[in-house]
């Protein structure tokens, strides 16, 4: 029975990681089909106006904010929970910050220091509930929502917060030099091709399976190809946004964790079986605890963006981002199921979000029709996900 075991198993197990392997990779094909279809439309429909280096910028600038919140998501949603006060703590926290800059004066590195530990401590405040309380996070989350709204217009005053200072205008409205942005990109390609090489050689050692050199070959001459091309059309504008140099650091970083980290995979344990998790020694709840925390920390770098962008702090700010965050999740491929989702598709599904917003502006679509479509783009998506589940 025991050799049996030993012949059957390593197949099943092999081939079970080559078909989620493949469903990753189909998922990414159609998001980048879907994002292809979306410019091209757009470019007939505003006679090329869509595809210039200047919007392309805002597009990008639109996407960074809703990306940054959609990281910090994809941790949560993994985790099998949800947070729906994103966006109101995102006003918050930047109405803060243009508090701290506007009436205090404070320096420009004190303000994000404080405005990055709000948001933390939101974030503890909101995870402690739901990790060691037992609240659901949809009731712990909505009334933070309700809350974080109601102190933003009670420390303003419902009025806005106006003009920040040129110092946080840095964070959302500067571009960075032409030549630093072509060498960093350079530089990030060089290292990326060397890691991956080094991934090749190890894997190798190891008599391990790698995928055919030809496939690598044409996927990272597509990679460089792209980059170096988004970089110059970027530079043809005014360079690279700061905040999209923010997103795409933080894209990194969050990646990095949930796939390299034993962190990470606690966070794909507890969303894809809890009980198991618990019984295999996983913290379940000092790891939903800092997962919150962590989504705070970033939604206080939205907010800094949101009100360094805005110059200003209002009281309206961050309505109903939640959604587009969640939104961009789950056209990103993430399951609200739990266990299920990356932090690239979560990026990918906010610049669809962003593109399709950015587009329809352009085509002066009434407002109520643009909330229509994306409403509908999201049930589409969440249905596409139970039936493949269904299929599986």
């Amino acid at each position: 029975m025991s050799s049996q075991e030993t012949t059957i198993t390593p197949p099943a197990v092999k081939g079970n990681l080559m078909d989620k392997l493949k469903k990753m990779q189909l998922q990414v094909l159609v998001m980048f089909a879907a994002i292809a279809l979306i410019m091209l439309f757009f470019y007939f429909a505003t006679d090329g106006s869509y595809l210039t280096p200047r919007n392309i910028s805002n597009l990008l600038r639109q996407t960074a904010i809703t990306g940054i919140l959609a990281i910090g998501m994809v941790f949560v949603i993994i985790s099998a929970e949800i947070d729906l006060s994103v966006g109101s703590m995102m006003g918050l926290l930047g109405g803060a910050a243009a508090i701290m800059d506007v009436w205090w004066q404070l320096p420009l590195p004190l303000t994000i220091v404080l405005t990055l530990c709000a948001g933390l401590l939101l974030g503890l405040w909101n995870g402690w509930w739901v990790a060691y309380r037992r609240v659901p996070s949809f009731i712990v989350t909505l009334a933070g929502l309700l809350a974080f709204r109601g102190i933003l217009i009670g420390i303003t005053g419902g009025s806005t917060v106006a003009p920040t200072s040129p110092s946080m205008a840095i964070i959302g409205q500067s571009y960075l030099p032409d030549l630093f942005s072509l060498m960093t990109t350079v530089g990030a390609l060089v290292v990326f091709f060397a890691w991956q090489g080094k991934r090749r050689k190890n894997r190798s050692a190891h008599q391990l399976d790698n995928s055919p050199i030809a496939g690598d070959i044409l996927k990272f001459g597509f990679i460089a190809i792209f980059a170096l091309a988004a970089i110059l059309l970027l530079n043809d504008y005014r360079g690279v946004p700061t905040p999209v140099l923010l997103l795409v650091v933080l894209m990194f970083i969050a990646a990095f964790m949930a796939k390299k980290t034993a962190f990470g995979r606690r966070i794909y344990a507890i969303g894809g079986n809890l009980e198991a998790s618990r019984l295999s020694g996983i913290n379940v709840e000092k790891t939903k605890l800092s997962v919150f925390a962590i989504n705070g920390l970033l939604v206080g770098v939205a907010g800094l963006i949101l009100a360094s962008r805005l110059g200003a702090g209002s009281p309206s700010a961050g309505n109903i981002a939640e959604l587009d965050a969640i939104a961009a999740c789950v056209i990103g491929g993430t399951s609200l199921a739990g266990g299920v989702g990356t932090v690239f598709g979560a990026v990918l599904g906010a610049f669809i979000m962003a593109s399709l917003d950015n587009g329809m502006s352009m085509m002066d679509v009434p407002t109520y029709w643009q909330s229509i479509i994306k409403g509908s783009i999201l049930l589409l998506a969440v249905w596409m996900d139970v039936a493949s589940k269904k299929r599986a």
